[in-house]
């Protein structure tokens, strides 16, 4: 366990643990109250929104790169004065005065705001695993460029699967677009954009089983329906999966009510099964992902933590 260090020493109104979306607009509204506040986050700024290539629903501001958003809104709460350290957080200890174990230092603080997001969810078929960062993506914006002129596979049926296959056109000679339903579930919007585009090749009913390699890199992709013996080679160099979320709260599993996919279980005011710990966001027990969703939670969770300031705070 880390120990306490200067840095613990004070006693913040407000820690904030991720800094995607939800995070950060937590950390504007709590700055703006005149809160003392702290955010915590493992790597950069800007969550799996920043990964998102472009962004057209969010209120304002269409057409946006969804990194160029988060960077606007990072340096946004920056300046506001917001104090983000770059600390994994492996723990939290309820109480009257929370304590946030960090790997550097154990944090202080008297309402606690977990917006620690989600990522992306694996698959676990053969080759997944061996073949990642060589052939196998999460990220399109990330690693599309390597596949210029080069066929991919993307896996999924929602919107992020489909515009990312969209966006992957750029780059790929052909995407294969693979799902295990005959329909979609994104947006018909999405769907008549992706059906009506030419380097994109409709693979369903069918599932991947096998992803193929010469040992270097991925060379084909083995897929057929489901339950079935029948299988189709695909040839192509990428393998991109987009098939949901993982919440990254496997560290509180043990502290807070999680609902059975792991997602945090809050009341209507976002606080969590521990009085003054609230959560927000793409962690949170929700039914709708979107920036905008987890902002706004963002923002309530922040005005809530405030309110059970007043409340609580002698």
């Amino acid at each position: 366990m880390p120990s306490e260090n200067v840095s613990a020493a004070q006693v913040y109104d407000i820690i904030i643990v991720g800094a995607g979306p939800a995070g950060l607009t937590a950390g504007l509204y709590a700055v703006r109250s005149g809160r003392s506040v702290v955010l915590l986050e493992q790597l950069a700024s800007g969550g799996q929104a920043a990964t998102t290539w472009q962004v057209d629903n969010y209120p304002g501001v269409p057409h946006v790169n969804g990194a160029e958003l988060m960077k606007t809104i990072d340096q946004q709460v920056r300046e506001l004065g917001l104090q983000i350290l770059s600390d994994p957080v492996e723990g939290l200890t309820p109480g009257e005065i929370k304590r946030v174990q960090g790997a550097a230092a154990v944090y202080r603080g008297r309402t606690v705001i977990l917006a620690t997001g989600a990522l992306p969810r694996k698959m676990e078929i053969p080759g997944e695993e061996e073949y990642r960062g060589r052939g196998v993506s999460y990220c399109a914006t990330c690693d599309g460029a390597f596949f210029r002129d080069l066929p991919v596979a993307v896996i999924g049926g929602g919107n992020t699967a489909l515009e990312e296959a969209e966006f992957l056109t750029r780059f790929a000679s052909k995407v294969y677009l693979i799902h295990r339903r005959a329909e979609f579930r994104a947006d018909k919007m999405v769907q008549d954009q992706v059906l009506k585009n030419p380097k994109i090749e409709i693979v369903t009913p069918f599932v991947p089983y096998d992803i193929l390699g010469d040992g270097k890199s991925v060379t084909s992709l083995a897929v057929g329906p489901r339950n079935s013996r029948e299988c189709r080679q695909l040839s192509v160099k990428g393998v991109f999966f987009f098939i949901g979320l993982t919440p990254q709260t496997a560290v509180f599993r043990d502290v807070l009510d999680l609902d059975e996919a792991g997602y945090i279980r809050t009341n209507q005011d976002l606080e969590t099964s521990a009085g003054g710990v609230f959560a927000a966001g793409d962690c949170r027990a929700n039914k709708v992902k979107q920036i905008v969703v987890a902002a706004g939670e963002g923002a309530t969770a922040a005005i809530m933590a405030d309110r059970y300031l007043q409340l609580h705070t002698p």
